[in-house]
């Protein structure tokens, strides 16, 4: 079933708590397809700037569009029907099943007071199939890794049918092999139509997956543009204040060259 095209427009946005400013005059764009990395240090606003296109924060100004309506004024069920998060971390106050935390991802999609169907139950399971986590259906979300609870939560969006995705640092308590699957994951559900947004302090995962980069620093977004563009020596000393290197390794046969991101102490 073809995925009717999106476009995010966040505007002149600004954010604050109290006195304390996160971010402001803050604008990015992200369309159907869009894989956007967005880079900055710690405590830069990526998280919160997240929950503001969410509507979980209210933003002090500025416009957040979803195909020119504004999300602000959207319900919850309308805003779940098209956006679905991905948070760092999350640890229900029960032990439910990991088979029942990626259902209710379909929730959003039940007539109130109704139960999920054969339909529900079969996108689940293929979520799960697709992560790679059936042999963990059965067993409790409490009980099991950190990073396993990350692929639950990745699947819980995936039955939501969204078509925007904004992930917060979706792979970092993943092991090497997990990480590379998400993001392959997450770049069949761009070829889908899908647009993604997602926070990482990884460089070389946004050489090999991003569409387009967007630098977050000084509370604001200073630019965006492709990875190529954009993750340069220069920028990793102005995000991160550390020195580093970038490198083209050549392709092969049936592989393009790439470029790679190394700290210089290294």
């Amino acid at each position: 079933m073809a995925i009717e095209p999106i476009r995010l427009n966040v505007n002149n946005a600004s954010f604050s708590y109290g006195k304390e400013i996160v971010f402001e005059n803050l604008t990015l764009e992200l369309n159907s397809g869009d894989i956007l990395f967005v880079l900055g240090p710690n405590g830069v606003g990526k998280t919160t700037l997240f929950k503001t296109i969410m509507g979980f924060l209210k933003s002090d100004s500025g416009t957040f569009l979803f195909n020119n309506q504004n999300i602000k004024s959207w319900k919850p069920d309308k805003i779940a029907k098209n956006i679905a998060y991905v948070p760092q971390s999350h640890t229900p106050p029960f032990p439910f099943k990991v088979k029942d935390v990626v259902l209710m991802g379909r929730t959003v999609h039940l007539e109130r007071f109704s139960s999920p169907g054969a339909n529900d139950l079969r996108i689940a399971d293929e979520a799960m199939k697709e992560l790679g986590i059936c042999h963990l259906r059965e067993k409790s979300y409490t009980d099991i890794s950190g990073g396993e609870r990350q692929l639950v939560l990745i699947a819980r969006a995936l039955c939501q049918e969204a078509r925007l995705l904004i992930m917060d640092e979706p792979t970092s308590n993943l092991d090497f092999g997990n990480q590379i699957r998400v993001y392959k994951q997450i770049q069949k559900l761009a070829n889908k139509g899908i647009g993604i947004i997602l926070s990482s302090h990884v460089p070389n995962h946004a050489l090999h997956f991003a569409t387009h980069v967007a630098l977050m620093n000084h509370n604001t977004i200073s630019r965006i543009a492709s990875p190529e563009e954009l993750i340069t020596a220069a920028s990793i000393k102005e995000l991160y204040e550390v020195d580093a290197k970038i490198f083209v390794i050549p392709g092969g046969m049936k592989s393009r060259s790439r470029k790679v991101c190394i700290p210089d102490e290294f």
